[in-house]
């Protein structure tokens, strides 16, 4: 998949553009074709295509993965779902949902300064 294949109007992608740069040291980069959104080197997301719909891969801890998986809005993602990852369909869900999630995965990849300097913004 090409970047050329992303919508990059989608309103959900905006919104994480928006976001991203609230929290310490965080990116986005091209990577794969995809938008990958990190805690300076390490990935907690990336926009992509999942069967022709637009969707967030993130990283999740792999204990909590069955719970997510059990709302038919999440679903196991290829490449990253053996790692504990789930894939969010973002059409079906508000940024009010997605933003926890997000904060949760960049908290589990960031650097202790990185935490520390978000937790005292």
């Amino acid at each position: 998949m090409s970047h050329s294949d992303h919508d990059e109007r989608h309103p959900t992608l905006l919104k994480i553009r928006g976001w991203i740069p609230s929290l310490p040291e965080a990116v986005e980069l091209e990577t794969w074709g995809h938008p990958t959104f990190r805690a300076g080197k390490k990935i907690f997301a990336i926009f992509a295509d999942h069967e022709g719909e637009p969707v967030l891969n993130i990283k999740q801890l792999p204990e909590q993965q069955e719970v997510w998986l059990r709302d038919m809005r999440f679903y196991f993602p290829p490449y990253t779902g053996h790692k504990g990852w789930i894939g969010a369909r973002v059409d079906l869900l508000e940024w009010k949902e997605l933003e926890p999630l997000l904060l949760d995965a960049y908290r589990q990849v960031a650097l202790k300064r990185m935490l520390k300097e978000l937790d005292e913004a």
